[in-house]
Order: structure tokens, then sequence, then C-alpha cells
């Protein structure tokens, strides 16, 4: 068999007589008495046509048996098969005294028979140990029939409907067994369906918060930058108009810088635009030059310190690119005026990477609207994808300023 036919989607007929077949069950489940009168009502006419037309003389060990018996037997023999599928087990102990005066008068009804439905229904809802006194009660008659009349041999007689009570004990078995088995892929479909959603669910979470990121590292850096530039400039505009328009060409160029990330991250966002979004990769360790200039345009004083050989992956690259970008940020917001700003890469081997963020600030990043903001969740979870650590907090005392120390570990064999 082809093993794409097997994943093929169902045929319309196919699905039209599953959605019907779970109609009528519920609707049965509903109203139960819709089905269960018919089919009783079937049943009770078929044994009292047996009475009144005289087939049971066929089978009886005893002609002379009065009508008034043979009307009782027949409806006592037919009648609870009503409670079948509620109380199969009561309704075959109600059959009982019936199928036992059917066997001692020997009008051998064919209506006793109606027991293999009962048989059959206590083997489709109840523990199959219930199956052990329903064969006796099956089988009591049939003994008292064959002792008190005798006709053919024992092992004919009680062999022929121990047959019969396997045959009809295996079918509701079966059809147990098969709706059970129905029953458990349904449940499976549905968790699955729910896991689905939940893993959608979490995934849009993820790309949400993933975006935030990256949307609080684009404007909060380069509106932080704009802003420096900006009162620089103002204070310049008076005494230097050399010097102000150099900060006005620097906000422009922060500016389309910014406006030209923001649009590539929207892009990417687009669905059906996804062919043509700007494919310019993320930052990375060669951007951070350019990084620091605009900082530095800024007003903020920044050195570098760089020990060992940078291999990293674009991903650690993304990761300590922007927690550079956001220490930075936070010092150009809170550091104050005449503050300096250190950083110190250390380059391991297999991709380990230690930076320490420091500045001679007034330590005070955390007090205020950082504490609520974006800033230092996101570096954290930026961190977090790659087993490493971030420290973030007052330099000890007596050094002034502000501490942020990243630390990814090795990177663990594929």
């Amino acid at each position: 068999m082809d093993p794409v036919t097997d994943n093929r989607a169902p045929e319309p007929l196919t699905e039209y007589a599953q959605r019907l077949t779970h109609r009528v069950r519920a609707f049965d489940r509903r109203r139960p008495l819709l089905w269960d009168l018919p089919f009783t009502g079937f049943w009770v006419t078929a044994a009292l046509i047996d009475y009144t037309g005289g087939g049971w003389r066929h089978n009886a060990h005893q002609l002379d048996v009065p009508g008034w018996l043979l009307l009782t037997l027949s409806l006592g023999l037919s009648v609870p098969l009503l409670w079948r599928r509620t109380h199969p087990g009561a309704a075959l102990a109600a059959m009982l005294p019936f199928a036992l005066v059917n066997s001692w008068t020997g009008a051998a009804l064919q209506a006793a028979l109606l027991q293999l439905v009962l048989v059959y229904h206590l083997a489709l809802r109840r523990p199959l140990r219930d199956l052990w006194w329903a064969t006796a009660l099956v089988i009591g008659p049939v003994l008292l029939s064959a002792f008190r009349h005798g006709e053919g041999t024992w092992d004919q007689q009680i062999g022929s409907h121990l047959m019969s009570i396997t045959v009809a004990a295996l079918i509701g078995v079966t059809v147990r067994t098969r709706r059970t088995y129905t029953e458990a892929l349904e449940d499976r479909a549905r968790r699955l369906e729910t896991e689905r959603d939940q893993q959608a669910q979490l995934a849009t979470a993820a790309e949400r918060a993933r975006i935030a990121r990256e949307m609080h590292d684009i404007i909060g850096h380069n509106l932080s930058v704009i802003t420096g530039l900006a009162d620089g400039g103002r204070y310049a505009a008076a005494k230097s108009p050399e010097r102000a328009a150099q900060a006005l060409d620097a906000i422009a160029t922060t500016s389309r810088q910014a406006l030209t990330e923001l649009r590539r991250l929207l892009d990417v966002l687009r669905e059906e635009e996804k062919h043509q979004a700007d494919l310019t990769p993320q930052p990375g360790l060669t951007d951070l030059a350019p990084l620091l200039d605009g900082v530095r345009s800024a007003g903020l004083t920044v050195s570098t310190t760089t020990q060992g050989s940078p291999s990293l992956p674009p991903g650690r690259q993304l990761t300590v690119y922007r927690v550079i970008q956001e220490a930075l940020t936070n010092t150009l917001k809170h550091a104050g005026p005449d503050a300096t700003a250190h950083i110190d890469l250390s380059y391991e081997e297999k991709a380990a990477v230690t930076v320490t963020i420091t500045d001679t600030g007034h330590g005070r990043a955390i007090d205020g609207t950082a504490r609520n903001g974006r800033g230092l969740p996101g570096m954290r979870e930026r961190t977090a994808l790659y087993g490493g650590t971030l420290e973030a907090g007052p330099r000890p005392h007596p050094e002034q300023g502000w501490r942020v120390r990243l630390r990814l570990p090795e990177e663990s064999p594929q």
C-alpha cells in the first residue's frame, strides 16, 4: 500500500456517515425510550405470534399447557427487554422464574432465547465477571428441562446452549472493545487538539515576548540617543551653531537607523509579504562600533577592553549586542551628566564569553523607571536562552555607578 494513502482525508460520504452516526447516538442517549420501546415491542409481538399462531407446538414437550400460562410466559420472557440497556442483570433475573416455569411445564417457548440478548448487553456494559452468574441463570432452566423431559443427550442440550451463550458474550465483548478503542481514539484526538492549541498559545506568547524585546531594544536605545543629542544640540545652539548642526545630523542618522530596523521587524511579521521581507541579518559583534559611535555622539564617553578572539554564532552575538545596547541605554537615561562607561569583553573557547559593562553614574537605574520596564527582563530572557547568567546592580562600595555582567557558558555539543 502506498504510504501516502494512509494520510488521505476521509471521503465526503465517510464523513457524512460518521456525522450521522454521532447524531443518532447522541439522540439515542438523550431519548433512549424512542428506540427501546420499538425494539421491545417487536419481540413482544414475535412472542405473542409464536403463542397465538401455534408455532410453539413444534418444539413443546407438553401440548396441554393452559393458554393463560402461555400468554404469561410469552410476556414474561419478552417485556423485560425494555430494561436491557439500563439494568441487564435485573432484567435477566426477572426472566428467570418464567424460564424455569417454561422448562418445567414443557412449553419450550422460543421466547426463552431472548435471554441471550441480555447476555450480550451484560458483556457490553457490565464487568465480565458478571457473565459467570448470567451463564448460570440461563443454563439453569436448560438443566431443569433436560432433567424433567429428558429429550436428547445432556451434552447436546447443554453444549448447544453454552455455545449460544458464548457467541452472544463474544459479540458483546467485541462491540465493547471496538467502542472502547473508538472512544480512546476520540479522547486522544481531543487531547492532541487541546495540546496543539496550547502549543500555539505558548508559541504566540513567546513570539510576542520576542517582538517586545526587539521593539524595546530598537526604540528605547535610539530614542535615548536622540534625546541626548537633542539636549546637547540645544545647549550648543547659542554658542556653537556648528556643533548644533552636527547634533541634528546625528539625530537624523539615528532616526533613519531606527526606522530601518523597525521596518525590517515589521516586514518579518507580515505573513502575506514574507517573501518580500528585508533579509538583513540581526546585529552582531561587527555592529558594536557603530553602536558605540552613536552613544558617544550622544555625549557618553565609552571605552572598551577586549580579551581573546571573538568566534560566536549569530545568536550569541545578538545577545551580547543587545545586552551592551540596553546597558548603555540605561546609562544614558539614568547615569547623569559627566558619566563614563567601560565595556570589558572576554572571549573564551567554545563560544563562551563574559561581558562586563560599568559606568560612573549615580547608580539609580533600577530605582525608577527601569524597574517596571522591559530592559532587564529582556536581557535575562535572552541570556537564559543559552543557559547564561546576568547580574545587574550598583558597583560595590566605595565605587560609584552601575554594573551589568553577562556570562554565557561554553556551547554544548549537538
